[in-house]
């Protein structure tokens, strides 16, 4: 691989193997995955329900530990991180935007999209000054202090891509961003997150099984059985 292209590496991921359970109960979520994602570029993982799309991104973001392989993030072993030192890497540095959203119910947008600036040491007043510009500049200034309860299913997806933006990671891993939304709203969360891989110091990484935002994509991973069959450049 050129030296270009390591210099732009975010993630490396090297036989990953990810065993649940044991004897008869045994399920291999992950076997023996090699893929690369790549700074400032937009990287989907697609394949059907089932395939280990979630265990992968998971494990990449530090979140669960594979059972052998390696898992190389901005140039740090996270596999043989420390667990508390995995934690603080992962919330100055990676974002993370779940599949049923997660924002907490008794807190506005704004207070929402301030938790990743406090978690790292931000004073709260700073970062709901920060939150609430950041909204703005998403175009829900009107939002920004509302409930999620009030906000459609849309809206509830860009506070959450907020919050996990907000203190610039390096790494934005995201799962199944559109599944819950209609067509005009998921096409204006993948712009969003389109807008954010142009960075060339982010990697963004999606899982999805929507192939009507394939097109947002610099690259596409394909997963099947727990195995990446093959990476190619959107549209290749």
């Amino acid at each position: 691989m050129p030296s270009a292209a390591y210099s732009r590496l975010a993630i490396e991921c090297r036989g990953l193997i990810k065993q649940f359970g044991e004897g008869p109960t045994r399920v291999l979520a992950l076997r023996g995955i090699n893929l690369s994602i790549f700074r400032g570029e937009l990287t989907l993982i697609v394949g059907p329900s089932g395939c280990g799309k979630t265990t992968l991104l998971s494990v990449m973001t530090g979140i669960l530990e594979p059972t052998k392989g390696q898992v190389d993030v901005l140039g740090r072993d996270l596999v043989h991180m420390p667990s508390r030192e995995r934690s603080f890497f992962r919330a100055h540095d990676i974002g993370i935007v779940f599949q049923e959203f997660n924002l907490l119910p008794a807190l506005t947008a704004t207070e929402n999209v301030c938790l990743s600036l406090v978690v790292v040491g931000c004073p709260r007043r700073n970062a709901l000054i920060k939150a609430r510009e950041f909204l703005a500049e998403l175009g829900m200034s009107q939002e920004a202090e509302k409930l999620p309860w009030q906000l459609s299913s849309g809206q509830q997806q860009r506070v959450a891509i907020a919050r996990a933006l907000l203190h610039q990671p390096h790494v934005l891993a995201c799962d199944e961003p559109t599944s819950a939304l209609d067509h005009r709203a998921g096409e204006g969360v993948m712009q969003l997150l389109r807008d954010a891989a142009v960075d060339r110091n982010r990697a963004v990484v999606v899982v999805t099984h929507d192939p009507r935002i394939f097109r947002f994509a610099d690259r596409i991973a394909t997963v099947e059985d727990g195995c990446v069959v093959k990476v190619e450049p959107a549209g290749g």
